[in-house]
């Protein structure tokens, strides 16, 4: 459990990472962003990777819960992914694309708690998410569903490539919203699709 002066560190630490990224930000950076002394700061943490580690492992428990969440409140496998959709969508737009390109060539262990985190959690939830839509008449029988899960989950990841989608060209959230929608309706049935159609009030000829 976080002490009020961690919290209030790790609040002003994740509003810089996410405006200007992870290697342009310093300690000096944040002490000053959230009128702290430095001495206070390095109390708290021992340096910038353990501030950045504890972040993201806060936050990756904070996206369980919230994908957790998502799944409880969605009818069905496809009103799931459309609200995952529309939370990633708003996510994403307040991240600078080079957080996770700085985590990635600069944090290496702290990237791999990210890795593990989709290899893992996110892997089980996608194959989840496909066999109740199996079930549910919504998503095409034959599907692979290890090598979609697997394939879903390196979209994530590349979506996240500034140096493939360049930040003054494209966002991250619409970058998102754009593959997992290609996904989905790869996977959907007739039925399926008509149901998306439905949560996304778009009308189509028969």
């Amino acid at each position: 459990m976080e002490t009020d002066y961690q919290n209030k560190i790790l609040l002003g630490a994740r509003e810089l990472f996410f405006k200007y990224g992870v290697k342009r930000v310093t300690m000096d950076d944040i002490a000053r962003h959230i009128g702290m002394s430095k001495k206070t700061v390095y109390h708290s943490f021992n340096n910038k990777e353990d501030l950045i580690r504890t972040l993201l492992t806060n936050n990756l428990e904070l996206n369980k819960l919230q994908f957790e969440n998502i799944s409880n409140k969605s009818n069905n496998s496809i009103q799931e992914i459309i609200m995952l959709m529309e939370h990633l969508a708003e996510m994403f737009s307040k991240i600078n694309p080079h957080v996770f390109y700085d985590l990635k060539k600069y944090h290496n262990e702290i990237w791999g708690l990210f890795k593990e985190f989709k290899e893992k959690y996110l892997f089980q939830k996608i194959v989840t998410n496909l066999e109740k839509g199996i079930k549910e008449g919504l998503y095409r029988p034959n599907i692979n569903k290890v090598i979609l899960a697997k394939m879903r989950i390196e979209q994530t990841e590349m979506a996240l490539n500034p140096m493939l989608f360049l930040p003054e060209e494209y966002k991250i959230g619409e970058i998102q919203v754009a593959l997992l929608d290609h996904f989905l309706h790869g996977i959907a049935t007739l039925k399926g699709h008509k149901l998306i159609n439905k949560y996304r009030q778009i009308n189509e000829d028969e």
